[in-house]
């Protein structure tokens, strides 16, 4: 959902369109009435759409379900590759999970949320429901909040008044003040926690990566469970790692001129 669409007019066909393909990719396969149903269509249309689907490749059909199609790779690949230092920070995050052994992951936003466009995964690292391209709320990711925090006050409202503080967990910041209170924080130290805030029982640490101008280009994260991330090594060390390799994607940014 774009948050910018105020003057642009929305044509039904398209929308419906993405409306399916996303409901597919929730359900991780759906049957035509399951579509149907979902999204109170007459069963002839959702069939009339699915098949077009089908024909250009972004869905396949495997019995009676329909899946997301490997047309999608193509755009996702093209879409990740093209944010600023994309090859840099996959190189880095795969350094971040050998290093700390756990998940890491990159974060960038667009339209008010998070997107994944890459993660890792250390040798102790646990299942989540994290994958390239989910879109996330940013207020509950340490990622999300490290964005948050060096955006300009007016965007921020923006987002804020857009998406709400969805409440994930008991944990999640729902209070716009409270929110606004740990974001000045975060400016102070250079760093965020997550603290169970969108998964019961995981944190996070994240940090910016700001360009030349500390303007916000994308954020680093180290996530994995409460009873490992703890201690020093969550409120001290991982923070320390981050900020360095953040410091280094920066610079490398800086000097090769790849921040656009």
């Amino acid at each position: 959902m774009r948050m910018d669409n105020n003057d642009t007019k929305t044509l039904t066909t398209i929308e419906r369109t993405f409306e399916i393909v996303e409901l597919i990719q929730e359900l991780d396969g759906a049957r035509v009435s399951q579509v149907a149903d979902e999204l109170d269509m007459p069963r002839s249309t959702t069939h009339n759409y699915l098949g077009t689907l089908c024909e250009v490749g972004y869905l396949v059909k495997h019995g009676d379900e329909y899946h997301i199609g490997l047309q999608f790779l193509g755009l996702g690949g093209h879409a990740a590759a093209r944010h600023p230092g994309y090859q840099l920070l996959r190189t880095k995050v795969n350094q971040l999970a050998e290093e700390t052994n756990e998940r890491a992951q990159v974060i960038a936003e667009e339209n008010g949320r998070g997107v994944y466009i890459y993660e890792m995964t250390g040798n102790n690292a646990v299942q989540t429901d994290v994958q390239i391209g989910k879109h996330v709320h940013l207020h509950t990711t340490s990622a999300g909040k490290a964005i948050l925090a060096h955006l300009p006050e007016e965007r921020l409202d923006q987002i804020i008044d857009y998406w709400g503080l969805p409440e994930r967990t008991e944990h999640t910041i729902t209070d716009e003040e409270e929110l606004k209170d740990c974001l000045q924080r975060i400016r102070e130290r250079g760093y965020a926690f997550n603290d169970e805030e969108r998964i019961q029982g995981q944190r996070a640490v994240g940090v910016p990566v700001l360009d030349e101008k500390n303007d916000i280009v994308t954020a680093l994260s180290v996530s994995g469970p409460k009873n490992r991330l703890k201690g020093d090594w969550f409120t001290q060390e991982i923070p320390d790692i981050l900020l360095g390799i953040a410091n280094e994607v920066e610079l490398n940014l800086k000097f090769s001129g790849r921040v656009r």
